[in-house]
């Protein structure tokens, strides 16, 4: 556990680092289907194609955080003024962007949500566009934080889950399993990749979680008591009870550009 708190507290501090711009700069190119994000490095399968409108983007390797970046949302408007919007989109980041050219490469629905009304088929003939973005929160109003066993569990022996509906902006940066019934003997579970999470320590029975989240400049554990029943099987989608709305500062609100209007 000491080891644990230690690279906790290391995951956190980098949140105080020395101000980024809030805005960023770079180019967006699309995919011709939302098809090809749902199968990306975040593991959320067939899912993903359901989140966020099918508004998808993967990300650059800065922003996918070797995982803990699945799931975060941005804000993304681009700057041709004959054809975008000033609001732009909010697209879910689902996947990994190996083209070092561009931040994020979206799904067509997202290109297209940039643009102003009547002008989506203009917008997707520019194939790429200069645009800016910045990191908002994700808001889920009607669903709470859920957790999927993976179908690579194996009862008694292994148990791969990933989180879905992750509100905030926030990134999760440690989870812990135990017996419900035993909530002093925890588990620790390391990222496999992307939003899954594995442990080959499986307590046995009904399954609680507690997981640390990135919040305001520090951090904040959540407690989910009791989620996993203990017949649980491989491929359900189990809710932990619980909505994330915390936000993780930056420490760059005096450069927040007020111009941005927030996604309707």
């Amino acid at each position: 556990m000491p080891i644990l708190l230690c690279l906790i507290f290391l995951l956190f501090s980098s949140a105080t680092a020395d101000c980024e711009p809030c805005v960023h700069q770079t180019k967006v190119s699309f995919f011709s289907k939302a098809e090809a994000l749902q199968s990306g490095a975040c593991g959320y399968g067939s899912l993903a194609i359901g989140f966020n409108g099918g508004r998808l983007a993967a990300a650059t390797a800065t922003l996918y955080k070797e995982g803990a970046g699945c799931g975060a949302c941005f804000q993304i408007r681009c700057k041709d003024t004959a054809f975008c919007s000033k609001e732009g989109t909010t697209v879910i980041v689902t996947d990994r962007n190996t083209d070092n050219k561009t931040d994020f490469v979206v799904s067509s629905r997202a290109f297209m949500a940039m643009a102003k009304k009547g002008m989506d088929q203009n917008i997707l003939k520019l194939g790429i566009a200069n645009v800016e973005y910045k990191r908002v929160p994700c808001e889920y109003k009607n669903k709470n934080l859920a957790i999927r066993v993976e179908e690579s569990s194996q009862k008694p022996h292994y148990l791969a889950i990933k989180f879905l509906y992750q509100g905030g902006k926030t990134e999760i940066v440690a989870v812990d399993v135990a017996a419900q019934a035993d909530s002093s003997n925890w588990t620790f579970m390391s990222r496999s990749h992307g939003a899954i999470w594995e442990t080959s320590r499986v307590p046995t029975g009904a399954l609680q979680f507690r997981f640390a989240v990135t919040a305001g400049y520090d951090g904040k554990w959540y407690w989910a008591k009791g989620v996993l029943p203990a017949d649980w099987k491989n491929g359900v989608i189990y809710d932990s009870g619980l909505q994330i709305t915390d936000v993780a500062e930056d420490g760059c609100s005096s450069c927040h550009d007020k111009s941005w209007i927030p996604d309707s």
